[in-house]
């Protein structure tokens, strides 16, 4: 099993029309052997939406995971000091998280995690979902392709008539990506 034995961190925040496929995506995982921590943002674990009620994501995720959900900052603080996720994924990352980690915002329990995971020197994987990529946000995502030990999921346009500064990770690209990123590699081509 390719993820056999590794440590990641799954961060959810509040693209809820993606959470059907992330957690798609993380019961793949379990099923490649990875020990998954979930870690959800103050909205995602509060906000019912057109897309799903939180409480059922909720249950969802920790039944895949095997264990409670990281729900706030003092629960997510302690990832740093004890430095034991090999990698920690955002999934999806919003255009509000993605600005807030650019400017080094630390008010969810998803940026916490954050924070205190990349004083580590470990990976960070950034699976996007954001209606403002091409957009206000653009400079964001920018800078932290500029920052060390920060990879992205290959992204694209998801509906350029519709939203043409919207863009969205190429999810089924995630565990190739993991690999990649424990490798100290930006999977390529990122933008497709």
């Amino acid at each position: 099993m390719k993820l056999a034995g590794l440590k990641i961190g799954m961060a959810l925040t509040g693209s809820f029309c993606t959470y059907k496929a992330a957690i798609e995506e993380m019961k793949k995982m379990a099923e490649e052997g990875a020990e998954l921590y979930p870690i959800m943002s103050f909205q995602s674990q509060n906000i019912n939406s057109r897309f799903g009620n939180c409480s059922e994501f909720k249950n969802k995720i920790e039944e895949i995971c095997g264990r409670s959900i990281i729900d706030s900052i003092e629960t997510a603080e302690p990832i740093g000091p004890s430095g034991f996720l090999d990698i920690l994924i955002i999934m999806p990352c919003t255009g509000n998280t993605i600005a807030k980690l650019a400017n080094g915002i630390t008010d969810s329990p998803v940026l916490m995690a954050a924070k205190a995971h990349m004083r580590n020197e470990k990976p960070l994987l950034i699976s996007i979902s954001t209606n403002d990529a091409l957009g206000m946000n653009f400079k964001n995502i920018g800078l932290l392709m500029n920052c060390k030990n920060v990879y992205f999921v290959p992204f694209g346009q998801d509906a350029p008539e519709k939203k043409p500064n919207s863009m969205i990770a190429h999810v089924e690209q995630l565990i190739p990506s993991v690999e990649s990123a424990l490798k100290g590699k930006q999977i390529q081509p990122v933008i497709r």
